[in-house]
């Protein structure tokens, strides 16, 4: 991505999320309801490929994935929250709408990580639909490639001696292993308590049927936009990274186990797919160096 393109796996993953509620049936997996005004004039255009197509794997899988992704993340956000944890850090945030969403932010800061063409981007697309973003919303430009995520966080007045939940969505794939683990050692570095939500693709022989299918038009798809999919982890491979740069992995977590079981209880096209897990990890005793 260069300086003045914003990211278009972002508009997807804001379409998806938009569309779930108008093609999707109840019981909803996770209810966006700023997303649809935020897309503004692309909306209707967007939600309707969703109405006409929805049902083919490639457009239900991405609601899949992203709306239960996002219905962990949060309910995890909310108990941390209750518990005092006082920041929460979006990494590739893209049109995510949680600090528009929620009055939780009255509790917590809220620091919204990206690259910064994707920033000036969403911050125009809040000011035509008249969206506020609120005064614990922090959007810190970075590029995940380049930049020493901390220091950058830090000039945005978040507390690296302070616990936080960093949320790392949709975005993994599309680094190199190399930006991998810079970023990982980079949280490595934040206060211990720390929590990491990080989603990660599976290498080829680990996808079950309708995840390899799904993965092998994403895969297609992101390429054809300039987004390929670049690093793929087994989860052994992915907890032994994580425990170099001080986390502890807690759980790795399929999409079906991401939400209650009953909400896969469906009589719509919505199915979960096994190509891209979750892992929530903790930043140990010894994190916290500078």
């Amino acid at each position: 991505m260069n300086d003045e393109e914003h990211s278009r796996t972002a508009l997807m993953a804001a379409a998806a999320r938009a569309a779930h509620l108008v093609v999707d049936r109840e019981p909803f997996i996770f209810e966006d309801t700023v997303v649809q005004a935020l897309l503004g004039g692309n909306a209707e255009e967007l939600i309707g490929y969703h109405r006409a197509y929805g049902e083919h794997l490639i457009l239900s899988g991405v609601r899949a994935q992203v709306t239960a992704r996002s219905h962990y993340t949060e309910r995890r956000l909310a108990e941390l929250a209750a518990e005092g944890m006082p920041q929460y850090v979006i990494l590739g945030a893209g049109l995510d709408t949680f600090a528009q969403r929620y009055p939780l932010t009255e509790r917590v800061a809220v620091f919204e990580v990206d690259h910064p063409a994707t920033q000036r981007w969403k911050r125009d697309l809040l000011t035509a639909a008249g969206i506020t973003a609120p005064g614990e919303l922090a959007f810190v430009g970075v590029d995940f490639e380049t930049d020493a995520l901390l220091d950058r966080l830090t000039a945005c007045k978040f507390d690296p001696a302070t616990p936080a939940l960093v949320s790392w969505l949709g975005v993994s794939m599309y680094l190199t292993g190399q930006a991998v683990g810079a970023t990982l050692a980079e949280i490595g570095r934040m206060a211990p308590g720390t929590e990491l939500i990080m989603e990660y693709a599976l290498p080829e022989t680990l996808r079950d049927e309708k995840g390899a299918a799904f993965a092998q038009m994403a895969m297609a798809a992101a390429a054809e936009r300039g987004e390929p999919w670049l690093s793929f982890f087994t989860p052994e491979e992915l907890s032994a990274t994580l425990a170099e740069h001080g986390l502890e992995v807690t759980e790795h977590v399929r999409q079906e186990e991401a939400v209650a079981p009953e909400l896969w209880r469906r009589n719509d096209a919505l199915l979960p797919t096994d190509a891209c897990r979750l892992v929530r990890a903790t930043v140990g005793a010894g994190g916290g160096g500078r």
